[in-house]
């Protein structure tokens, strides 16, 4: 199957300050053009100086039809220059990006809207750009105008807009004007949960119908339940290319310098006391493997190993369990009955937390680890801070809190409860 879209060796060279190329008086153009192979010559092929940086350098993949494809990475990692360039807004300095097909992109808050034109006449500007015909644009305003939830306010100017107007309009324009590739730079950050399921209901219908999509956005949930590859950008370079749930691990990994597991294999260097040093911490499922990525519906296990130095203390082992916007959701110490206020000789132990299915949200999860004594007096031998991390993988099913709806759903808790109903419409009739 040949590539609907094909980047090749991309590079993007910015100016930091002072004037765009596009601007410079022909005296600066010509002196510049004088001087530079007097430059030195960066690290990636170019002349570079202190006011300049690369957004991107060297970049090369391939997406086939049909896919929907994530694009992550931290902030300045390059993802919005990238859709940049292949939207055509902007020119790569180097490398190539082919794109074979119609492009609809929706890169920011009413990007291709003019302020002064009203919601109607920038839905004809936006098809128009599209390489869309009048008549074609004619067909669809309706089904278009109806999808926004703007009906009301298209014959305003859109500078009147609120950002979440602008945004359902846009989305709207893009996605039925049925582009081969539809490109997207965090467009759901705007807009109210229901819009924002009718969003993703539209993507899954496009991909569907077999053309393609690039998604930005830092919802890692978001991410693992819409695509199935992921692409992780840093510094503009590709590190990670593959399964989005794989992907999504290694940028968690990288942002938070924590993974589903830590091993200490020198004593020395292990966290603890002369009483008691951790060996490992580890994130595993049911079957006792280590695992980056948990179910939903399926238990998961904290695994904290540990190294007891001096006999003769009752040990107590915990976790708390953090979102990644640093809320506690729970802690948990070890109460069980075989080890409570029971000294243990030393030599080496394995205590497993097990966390219910159905009991956490979807999303990235940090977990601290401890372990303390109470006896004879209060205290703390391991205190290690973002230990591990995890990610919680919803999904759509009978057996999840989810159900059909596959829209974001608040909560740092998602409990599937038994719910009841007592149907009264029949006693009404008698």
């Amino acid at each position: 199957m040949k590539p609907i879209v094909k980047i090749e060796k991309l590079k993007k060279l910015y100016r930091i300050g002072g004037l765009n190329p596009a601007y410079l008086t022909l005296r600066e153009a010509v002196g510049g053009a004088l001087l530079r192979p007097f430059r030195g010559r960066g690290a990636n092929g170019a002349g570079t100086s202190p006011n300049e940086f690369w957004a991107l350098s060297g970049v090369s993949f391939d997406v086939y039809p049909g896919e929907l494809i994530g694009i992550i990475g931290r902030n300045g990692a390059g993802k919005s220059t990238l859709l940049k360039i292949m939207s055509r807004v902007t020119k790569p300095t180097r490398g190539r990006a082919a794109l074979y097909g119609r492009v609809g992109s929706l890169l920011e808050v009413g990007t291709g809207f003019h302020p002064d034109l009203t919601g109607r006449e920038n839905v004809f500007l936006n098809g128009a750009i599209l390489g869309m015909r009048k008549a074609e644009i004619s067909r669809k305003f309706d089904e278009i105008v109806a999808f926004s939830e703007v009906e009301k306010f298209i014959d305003t100017p859109v500078k009147w807009y609120s950002s979440g107007m602008n945004v359902k309009l846009a989305f709207s324009v893009a996605a039925h004007l049925e582009p081969e590739i539809l490109i997207m730079d965090e467009v759901l950050a705007v807009g109210d949960a229901a819009f924002q399921q009718k969003c993703l209901d539209k993507m899954n219908d496009i991909r569907q119908q077999g053309r393609t999509i690039f998604f930005v956005s830092h919802n890692m949930p978001a991410i693992t339940r819409l695509c199935k590859r992921a692409i992780l950008l840093e510094k503009g370079k590709i590190i990670s290319d593959g399964p989005s749930q794989a992907v999504v691990n290694d940028y968690m990994t990288a942002s938070w310098n924590a993974s589903a597991e830590k091993v200490w294999e020198d004593r020395s260097e292990a966290p603890g006391s002369d009483v008691v040093r951790l060996k490992a911490v580890r994130i595993i499922d049911t079957e006792g493997q280590t695992t980056g990525a948990v179910d939903i519906r399926q238990p998961v296990g904290i695994e904290i190993e540990y190294e007891v130095i001096e006999q003769g203390h009752p040990l107590l082992p915990s976790i708390e369990v953090f979102s990644e916007e640093g809320l506690n959701l729970f802690s948990a110490h070890d109460t069980e009955a075989e080890w409570r206020r029971r000294p243990r000789p030393a030599g080496g132990y394995k205590s497993v937390a097990w966390v219910p299915g159905n009991l956490l949200a979807e999303g990235n999860l940090l977990v601290n680890v401890s372990i303390m004594s109470h006896v004879p007096v209060t205290r703390l031998h391991v205190n290690e801070r973002s230990a591990v991390a995890f990610q919680v993988i919803d999904t759509q099913g009978e057996d999840s809190a989810r159900g059909d709806y596959i829209g974001p759903m608040p909560g740092l808790l998602r409990p599937l409860l038994r719910w009841t109903t007592s149907d009264d419409t029949k006693r009404d009739l008698h």
